[in-house]
Formats: C-alpha cells, structure tokens, sequence
C-alpha cells in the first residue's frame, strides 16, 4: 500500500497493464474492449490484456481513484448499454506522469552506464536503433 495515496510518486511503480490501462486512457474515454484493443496497438501486439486482468485492474484504479466510471454515453444506436466507459482522473494523470518521469530517469540510468545508447549513435554506428 501507498505511504501517501495522494503522492502520485508513492504509486509507482506501476505493473505494466496498469500503465498501459492508464495510457489507453489519456486522449479520451473507452470502454473495457476499446482499452484492450488500444493496449495491443501501442504495444505493436506484445501486450495482450485478458478481461480478468483488465476488470481486476479497473477496480483497484477506480478504488484507488486514478479513473473513473463517464456517465456520458454514445449515441444509443452506437452503443451496447452494458458497456462501462471509464476515463482517467486528473490523479490518475499525475501518476501516469509520475511513471513516466521515473522511466525517463531510468533511461537517463541506463544510457550513463552505456546499457543502452541513443537512437542517433546507433544509426551513427550502424546499429539497429
């Protein structure tokens, strides 16, 4: 558990599915199907969500306050009224922001100890970037 809920850098890190979760909701709402969906399109496929996975998720970030269920709906005629749509809380953006930040700290880590090196001294080098 958090020290502090309300510190969005007590949160992370965050498993990968939640942060995924939390980037499909970013640019706007979606229902469970539509996040799985965006999931394997920002992961190029390599992140599959199953729905217990996703559902198991949703419920710790909507208890946790980083989503929320939208009380908007579409268009009935392009909707199924079962569908849930959440959409990202402006806590649950300063954590995925948080995540991000630790990451590119990470990457910063990374590169002073020569793990990884910069996409231009790759092609620079004639390494695959």
């Amino acid at each position: 558990m958090p020290k502090d809920p309300k510190d969005p850098d007590s949160i992370t890190p965050l498993s990968a599915p939640v942060f995924y979760i939390l980037l499909s909701l970013v640019d706007r709402e979606r229902h469970g199907y539509a996040i799985i969906k965006e999931v394997a399109s920002l992961t190029e496929g390599k992140v599959k969500l199953s729905t217990g996975t996703l559902y198991a998720a949703v419920r710790r970030l909507l208890d946790g306050g980083l989503i929320e269920e939208s009380e908007e709906r579409p268009h009935p005629a392009l909707d199924d009224e079962r569908r849930r749509y959440y959409r990202l809380t402006p806590f649950g953006e300063e954590v995925a922001r948080a995540e991000v930040n630790r990451m590119v700290h990470l990457t910063g880590v990374a590169l002073e100890k020569k793990l990884i090196s910069t996409p231009s001294s790759n092609s620079a080098q004639g390494k695959p970037s």
